[in-house]
């Protein structure tokens, strides 16, 4: 087994890596400033971004949570890898030979490591691509026929076909050197009293893939009457694959998400290629289960908090699709974006609607939408006899949260009295039942779900301050006062911009006075760490100097937006705001000069000359900070 990698080749393989790439895979990157971009995070729920990135220093942080760090640790944190396996991903991205040193420590694995299942996932999709061109695949091909979608769409989706067979796969994944126990956990093949045997068989075959393009599974529709499983099977979980976290067809459509800020949700693989055949490149669909909080957790990454953005739901006009309605409206609140639903004419799915009217019909099903909650509202309310008085006030009783919960205060009053026609009730009558709706959500805390955890020091969710333990320095705990700004620009000015400010001008500041006590802690480290060149080793040497309790206010200055927001002023922004804080202790100085000259009596001729030429050469310097 290989040792360890070099360092070296972990230094060439960070520097050559673009952190906006590897962290825009997972989440839609907006610009803060110079150098500077800001996201959702990805490591916990929030509804405003606080997820920074500096490309150039190859850094992340969130000021909401705390995480922070690299290239590596992003994928360590966001694909569950080891460190050994980050450098891989990220050399195999950009093409980099990796050297691993003699007799290094081994890298021990308990069971196949991720990078092997997914590259396992690949050769079978692969190797399913392949079989599509057999003529055991008509039926596979009769069927993409049938659904209007012809070879290049099939490539395009990477549409394949699974053998009628036991062993097919297995025994070609075996000639490329892997390993029953590889294929058994990438859920690849399914274990039985007779041993192992091929999951997918005698089925057309949908590649699964997660954001950044790898395949982590498959869906699988079946083609022949013996076939006496399920009409469709997903892989199972797996170390790589959780259905409740993957949407079909996001790596196709992220892109256009992102930058739409509009994303479709579809119910089947069919219809996503439908879909985006029609021109609709921001459908998506889930895999085998509901639409649920951890999709809209990824959809959220992508998309970014835009009020003005988009969610459109589609759902056959059954019973299951009246409660996927209603799953889905439960949890509307979670989006900023507005959120809708479209159900086709005759109850058709967007495949069938492509079939039989076109690809302008499918376009046309997303611009007749309907608000969610106006549908979740007649959903609700149809399911009652409203002839009777029993009926009606069932009716209002099961509308009556719906309103409640409508986000747009302006709208509640116009939907109060859409209910009471559509009941026949009077409007007081709902109008007091959707008052006790709201009192008993907020009761229930609904709306607190959802709110932003506290600042350090500010009450907790019992209303009592957080405990002390778990104040750390940070940003949001400096004083809001001018002083303490000028320091803190100085500071962000010093990490993020050394080279611009200039070593001269750093050897001076490092000593500059510092009256908040954090920021004169981060002074302090950052003067152990002079000369800086700004780069991401010289950053983590700079963070692991620091005090535990002071490394998340350094991560935090590295990344927070710098106030000059014009790349061609940041350079000289950067030097200025540092000087100013030199200044500003020179300044100092020089007025306890002055106290002093005044407290010293005239006969103390020669005291009172030294004090004089104190003054001079403190103004010398001054002025001369903005001479070099």
């Amino acid at each position: 087994m290989a040792g360890r990698i070099k360092q070296s080749d972990i230094e060439e393989v960070k520097s050559r890596t673009s952190i906006v790439d590897i962290v825009g895979d997972h989440v839609a990157l907006k610009s803060a400033g110079v150098d500077s971009r800001k996201g959702l995070c990805p490591f916990h729920d929030e509804r405003s971004p606080s997820f920074h990135v500096r490309p150039s220093m190859g850094f992340y942080h969130c000021f909401g949570c705390g995480e922070s760090g690299d290239a590596i640790s992003f994928l360590q944190r966001m694909d569950h890898l080891s460190f050994a396996e980050a450098v891989e991903r990220l050399a195999a991205r950009i093409g980099y030979v990796l050297q691993y040193e003699e007799g290094g420590a081994e890298r021990r694995q308990d069971g196949p490591n991720r990078a092997r299942l997914l590259q396992a996932n690949q050769a079978a999709a692969d190797f399913f691509v392949e079989q599509l061109a057999t003529p055991e695949a008509q039926p596979a091909r009769d069927l993409l026929t049938g659904r209007n979608f012809d070879q290049a769409a099939a490539a395009h989706f990477g549409v394949g076909f699974a053998p009628q067979s036991w062993d097919a796969l297995s025994k070609h994944l075996a000639t490329l050197g892997y390993t029953t126990e590889e294929m058994v956990t990438a859920g690849l093949l399914s274990q039985g009293e007779r041993g192992s045997y091929d999951r997918f068989r005698g089925r057309l075959v949908w590649p699964i893939r997660d954001t950044s393009g790898q395949t982590i599974g498959f869906g699988a529709r079946k083609l022949f009457e013996s076939d006496q499983g399920p009409k469709y099977l997903n892989t199972p979980e797996t170390p790589v694959y959780h259905k409740s976290q993957v949407l079909y067809g996001l790596d196709l459509a992220k892109r256009d998400i992102s930058r739409s800020k509009r994303v479709v949700v579809v119910e089947g693989y069919t219809d996503v290629m439908a879909c985006h055949l029609a021109g609709i490149t921001t459908a998506v669909a889930t895999c085998g289960t509901a639409f649920g909080k951890e999709h809209i957790s990824v959809v959220r990454r992508i998309m970014g908090d835009d009020a003005a953005g988009e969610v459109i739901f589609t759902f056959d006009p059954d019973e299951a699709g009246q409660k996927a309605a209603l799953r889905a409206f439960s949890e509307e609140r979670r989006f900023s974006a507005q959120s809708f639903v479209a159900v086709a004419p005759e109850g058709l799915d967007p495949c069938d609607l492509r079939i039989k009217r076109g690809d302008e019909a499918v376009r046309g099903l997303f611009e007749q939408k309907t608000p969610l909650f106006e549908f979740a509202l007649r959903q609700a309310v149809s399911r009652f006899n409203l002839d009777t008085i029993e009926g009606r006030v069932s009716g209002i009783r099961a509308a009556a949260p719906i309103v409640a919960g409508i986000r747009d205060s302006a709208l509640r009053p116009a939907y109060t009295r859409e209910l009471a026609r559509m009941v026949g009730a009077d409007l007081p009558e709902v109008q007091g039942a959707v008052r006790a709706a709201a009192r008993q959500s907020e009761g229930r805390g609904d709306a607190d779900a959802f709110r932003e955890a506290p600042r350090h020091g500010e009450p907790g969710p019992d209303g009592e301050p957080l405990e002390p333990a778990r104040r750390r320095a940070s940003l949001s705990s400096l004083p809001n006062s001018p002083g303490t700004w000028l320091e803190r620009d100085a500071l962000m000015a010093m990490i993020q911009q050394p080279g611009a400010v200039g070593e001269d001008i750093l050897v001076q500041a490092v000593t500059a006075q510092i009256f908040d006590e954090s920021l004169r802690v981060v002074r302090d480290v950052l003067g152990a760490n002079v000369p800086a060149d700004g780069g991401p080793a010289w950053l983590e040497r700079t963070i692991e100097s620091a005090p535990e309790p002071y490394r998340d206010l350094i991560r935090e200055l590295a990344v927070a937006p710098m106030p000059q927001r014009n790349p061609e002023m940041l350079a000289a922004y950067s030097r200025d705001v540092v000087i100013s804080l030199i200044e500003r202790d020179l300044l100092s100085l020089k007025s306890e000069l002055t106290a002093k000259m005044i407290r010293t009596p005239h006969t103390e001729v020669e005291l009172r000359r030294q004090l004089a030429e104190q003054q001079q050469l403190l103004e010398q310097a001054r002025r001369g900070l903005r001479d070099t």
